[in-house]
């Protein structure tokens, strides 16, 4: 966190030494790539810390926290219904577009790039975990995609 008076010096200073510069469109990319959930995509009133893939983020032997006794119970009686997976697109689809498998709506879609990679466009959704996870064949609309692994979650239960 810097001044808005020093901002300015210690980028240019940054870019000198070999930083390169990055806007939003292409920190968003990374994070779809990387598969990590952003505040207000994939991580809303909409999704719990489990599906999210955050096991990592939660205690389950810490003292009392908001939310212990749901994800206590999400954890004993097997209640994550659905996983973040990465997607990959044959063509562009709207943030929140509903998924379908064989004719079924399996998911949701919660980011997607704005641009392509190797030709195809990636993104990040929740699959429910009764419809399949890694390798899954879906469309969005008109378009095609394969559910893919992300490094960011980890999917379990």
């Amino acid at each position: 966190m810097l001044s808005t008076d020093t901002a300015g010096l210690v980028w240019e200073r940054l870019v000198k030494l070999g930083a390169v510069p990055m806007g939003a469109n292409c920190w968003e990319h990374l994070r779809i790539i990387k598969g990590r959930p952003a505040p207000g995509k994939e991580l809303t009133d909409e999704f719990n810390v489990l599906e999210a893939g955050l096991w990592d983020t939660i205690s389950l032997t810490k003292g009392c926290y908001i939310g212990q006794e749901t994800v206590a119970r999400l954890i004993t009686y097997q209640g994550v219904k659905q996983h973040l997976w990465g997607l990959i697109f044959n063509g562009p689809v709207d943030q929140e577009s509903i998924i379908f498998s064989d004719g079924e709506k399996v998911g949701k879609v919660t980011s997607c790039s704005s641009k392509p990679e190797n030709g195809e466009y990636l993104g990040l959704g929740y699959i429910k975990k009764k419809a399949g996870g890694l390798g899954l064949k879906f469309q969005v609309a008109e378009v095609s995609g394969t559910v893919r692994s992300v490094p960011f979650v980890r999917q379990t239960l």
